[in-house]
């Protein structure tokens, strides 16, 4: 009986502190992701910013046809490379989460 007990009380500890391995890597890691998204909104808003300047300047359809593009394509090259970073930083968040797990999920699969 006190073996049992001895054995629940180190599976709790050890549970606890993947726990709270854990916590430490999703704290890091959405910090990351946040930063991430910020400065992709900032530099988002300064590239459209620039692109209406530019599109009111033109004197032309041509022009403004052309400036149109440019933003249009700018932003969508922009869009993928920062949907692929978030989706690095965010398969980077769940190995980092299951990491401390893995070895109570493997003592567990050996019982």
């Amino acid at each position: 009986m006190v073996q049992g007990f001895e054995n629940f009380q180190k599976i709790s500890k050890e549970n606890v502190d993947a726990t709270v391995k854990s916590l430490g890597a999703v704290s890091k890691s959405v910090q990351t992701i946040a930063t991430e998204s910020a400065e992709y909104s900032k530099k988002s808003f300064e590239q459209g910013s620039a692109a209406l300047e530019r599109l009111l300047g033109v004197k032309t359809f041509d022009k403004a046809v052309e400036v149109q593009t440019d933003y249009a394509k700018a932003a969508y090259e922009g869009f993928v490379a920062q949907a692929t970073r978030l989706g690095e930083l965010y398969t980077g968040l769940a190995k980092e989460l299951y990491k401390p797990f893995e070895t109570a999920v493997a003592k567990a699969a050996v019982k």
